[in-house]
């Protein structure tokens, strides 16, 4: 696990995806769950740093895609946490529908080679909805719910008001390069609602962006993402 500030991490080698552990008073939160194979590197680098499977009260999930959601089922059922997701992404993290992808003839010919077939991933149950707005007062002193829909219909950020913590999920990257750029098209749902989100966030004026991929954003951070949505267009 690489230390990120006290009490905050994320871990290290896991494919795709990256996952963020906070230490809480009752116990430790999750967000997100990387891609299937994560689930045992995740519990062995909490293990190597002297913690227990069973400290994991919570999963807070982003969005229902694979790199995301592809550990839960093994986390789920080695931690019981409790599992958080937003009301429009539980029936494709239970398992009731495939992932949502965007409309065909809205992408590009050569996009279009990239979009996935539908598919539907294993299902793990949702033990709470939480909507826009909600605070989840057990989390980092308090964790704000912020839809932020676009790359999944329902997908979520997660907002810590104090510290300025933004967790973006894959409303923005930072891969290959360092930069900010959109989510890959192929798998966003309304290209055009993502960067609406990325508007709502640029005008949170964080100190630190945690995202889904790549490493977080700590220098200058408000600048830079409110110089991303002038640059996409919402700023």
């Amino acid at each position: 696990m690489q230390r990120i500030t006290p009490g905050f991490y994320t871990f290290t080698g896991l494919l795709v995806g990256r996952v963020y552990l906070i230490r809480d008073p009752d116990g430790m939160t999750l967000i997100d769950t990387g891609l299937g194979l994560a689930a045992d590197k995740i519990l062995a680098q909490i293990a190597a740093a002297g913690g227990q499977a069973r400290q994991i009260k919570r999963i807070l999930i982003t969005h229902a895609h694979p790199d995301h959601i592809g550990g839960l089922p093994k986390l789920k059922a080695q931690t019981g946490a409790q599992v958080i997701a937003s009301a429009l992404e539980r029936p494709t993290i239970e398992g009731r529908q495939p992932i949502p992808g965007p409309p065909a003839e809205q992408l590009p010919s050569w996009v279009r080679l990239l979009r996935p077939p539908p598919v539907t991933l294993p299902g793990t149950p949702v033990d709470r909805e939480v909507a826009d707005g909600e605070l989840l007062p057990d989390v980092m002193g308090g964790l704000r719910v912020i839809a932020t829909p676009g790359h999944a219909p329902g997908h979520l950020a997660f907002w810590q008001p104090e510290r300025r913590i933004l967790f973006c999920g894959d409303v923005m990257m930072r891969i290959p390069r360092p930069q900010l750029r959109l989510p890959v098209a192929a798998f966003t749902v309304d290209m055009a609602e993502n960067k609406r989100s990325i508007r709502r966030l640029a005008a949170l004026d964080a100190a630190m962006l945690c995202l889904g991929h790549g490493q977080p954003l700590t220098q200058q951070t408000a600048e830079t993402v409110r110089a991303f949505a002038r640059q996409v267009g919402v700023g």
